[in-house]
């Protein structure tokens, strides 16, 4: 009897400590197990958002330098060489004038020899009215010392006299205007730059023999202005093209950077949003206009540059990790008081369904739609769970988007993933 008394009082001892033990131990478990979240903090500072696009180096202006005539480059003459600054007027190179002088010579033979028939012509007339005065004298003194056909042939003789002066004369002006060509086909021998300019490409060398009968040969590409001013060609998706008029007219600079320099900005402004859209593989791209200072020669023509447009700018906004906004928990860690958001949010497969039905939706309701995309959540870890808050969300960068309207203030943790356990160890990563 003593023994089983005995017994039921180290069974009530242990039964007692284990049901004094039992919360501390659920609560031990309760807290060890809990899921550890990977946090972000609300900050306060500037975003400013961009569009960024791919676009080519190209200078504002491109002259095309060709030749009138035709012959061999004068090897004598110095040729303008490759990236070389010229000025207006300057000698960039010599066809060979032999020929054209030649020409210009036998011309002026011609012409000299036209004003000599001319001279011919007008004795000739002088003589004939001569004659035909001496007649009309001696016919005004006595009818019968000549007779009158013998007058008219003194007259016609005048006319045709006359005829031959007004020949001659056209034979000086034709003689002259041949001699004029061969003139200015011999200036044209020498090619001279028509602005200042760098000579950025050249398709000539000494000796080279020209060909300009059919179509004007190339021979320079002169880019007047080059430190002034370039432009970069952006090609940009219809879909930033209203962001990035709104940015021309509010002036928000432009920055790229070039393969060559890759540690150095530029800078430059949109000059133009051009109409005529390009379409590749059903993708509309406009092309946009930026224009930069070049006082160093450092952009050059056909350069890649890689463009962002600074399409808004908030100085002072307060900002909430892109990592929150992309954060979806699971509803098992998520208060009851928010469930509902949880629960109601859609699948991968359900999330197609909905954009398919926004597809067969009307343009204002579509527009509704795309407006309700700024209000998110946001989730905030407390002991009871993961608590949701509200926001309306306006610009972005790569890391941050700024709240435009919320229940949050910098320093707030925002829950951005869960911290995994390490096997083996019942810690946490």
């Amino acid at each position: 009897m003593k023994t089983l008394v005995i017994w039921i009082v180290i069974l009530g001892g242990i039964a007692g400590l284990s049901a004094a033990a039992y919360g501390p131990t659920v609560n031990y478990w309760k807290v060890r197990n809990a899921p550890q979240w990977r946090t972000a903090e609300v900050a306060r500072g500037r975003i400013v958002a961009v569009v960024n696009a791919s676009g080519t180096v190209k200078p504002v202006r491109s002259l095309t330098i060709g030749s009138f005539v035709s012959g061999p480059i004068d090897p004598t003459v110095p040729i303008a060489e490759f990236n070389q600054e010229v000025k207006a007027g300057d000698l960039l190179c010599k066809i060979d004038p032999r020929i054209h002088a030649a020409n210009l010579q036998r011309d002026i033979a011609n012409l000299e020899s036209s004003r000599a028939d001319l001279d011919r012509a007008k004795a000739q007339l002088e003589q004939a009215e001569r004659d035909l005065a001496r007649v009309t004298k001696l016919r005004e003194k006595d009818k019968t010392f000549i007779a009158e056909t013998e007058v008219d042939k003194y007259h016609y003789s005048v006319l045709t006299y006359k005829a031959q002066v007004g020949v001659a004369a056209a034979s000086v002006k034709v003689a002259q205007s041949q001699v004029d060509n061969s003139e200015t086909q011999l200036k044209y021998c020498e090619i001279t730059a028509p602005e200042s300019g760098t000579i950025i490409d050249r398709m000539i060398d000494p000796g080279q023999m020209l060909a300009a009968q059919f179509q004007t040969p190339e021979l320079f590409v002169i880019a007047p202005n080059l430190r002034e001013r370039v432009d970069v060609h952006a090609s940009v998706d219809e879909a930033d093209i209203g962001l990035i008029r709104h940015a021309q007219e509010q002036k928000l600079p432009v920055t790229f950077t070039v393969d060559a320099y890759s540690d150095e900005l530029f800078q430059g402004t949109i000059q133009e949003v051009r109409m005529n859209a390009t379409t590749t593989q059903n993708v509309v791209t406009y092309p946009v206009i930026v224009a930069a200072a070049n006082p160093e020669l450092k952009l050059l023509p056909r350069m890649t540059a890689n463009i962002s447009f600074q399409v808004g700018d908030r100085p002072d906004a307060v900002k909430i990790p892109n990592s929150a906004l992309r954060f979806y928990p699971n509803p098992a860690h998520v208060r009851s008081a928010d469930l509902p958001l949880v629960e109601g949010q859609q699948s991968r497969s359900d999330q197609q369904q909905a954009t398919q039905s926004e597809q067969s939706t009307s343009a204002e309701e579509r527009s509704e739609l795309r407006r309700e995309r700024s209000r998110r959540h946001v989730w905030v870890a407390e002991p009871g769970g993961l608590r949701a808050v509200e926001v309306v969300t306006g610009i972005s960068d790569s890391r941050f988007t700024a709240m435009l309207e919320g229940d949050l203030k910098p320093g707030d943790k925002l829950v951005t993933g869960q911290l995994q356990p390490v096997s083996g160890f019942g810690g946490a990563r």
